[in-house]
């Protein structure tokens, strides 16, 4: 039963997460006013929050549930699932940041700004298409080392 649950969890956040990822990217666009700004901070907020909770439910199901660590530790595709993650994860850093000095300047983002923050969730988006597939084929069994 906690394999189940674990499962549920661990999809639901990811869901979750791909959500506010384009929520993100829906909202930073050029013109944007106080009020976007605003509401991009709290959405990037939940960003990490689920971000986080995705690493702590991805790891105790790889630990704690039906297969165990032996079968992920030896799959490439949890690798490079894990990978992607990671470099996702390093990838919203930069737009983080701009939308904490934005809300701190009290002020609206340039174009340039816009264009910049655009570019990094792009390539997120980009690269978080492929944790679905590295996600299929680790637990169909490919991936085997």
């Amino acid at each position: 039963m906690l394999d189940l649950w674990l499962a549920i969890a661990h999809h639901l956040l990811v869901f979750s997460i791909f959500g506010i990822l384009f929520a993100e990217f829906i909202l930073v666009r050029r013109g944007m006013d106080w009020q976007a700004v605003k509401r991009l901070g709290l959405i990037d907020i939940w960003y990490g929050v689920l971000a986080g909770l995705i690493i702590a439910v991805g790891f105790s199901r790889a630990v704690f549930a039906a297969k165990g660590w032996a079968y992920y530790s030896h799959n490439a595709f949890f690798w490079a699932k894990i990978g992607t993650f990671v470099v996702v994860g390093l990838l919203s850093v930069p737009p983080t940041i701009d939308y904490i000095n934005w809300r701190r300047a009290k002020t609206v983002p340039s174009d340039a700004q816009v264009g910049r923050a655009q570019r990094f969730l792009w390539i997120e988006l980009a690269l978080f298409a492929l944790l679905p597939a590295f996600a299929a084929a680790m637990a169909r069994g490919y991936g085997e080392m």
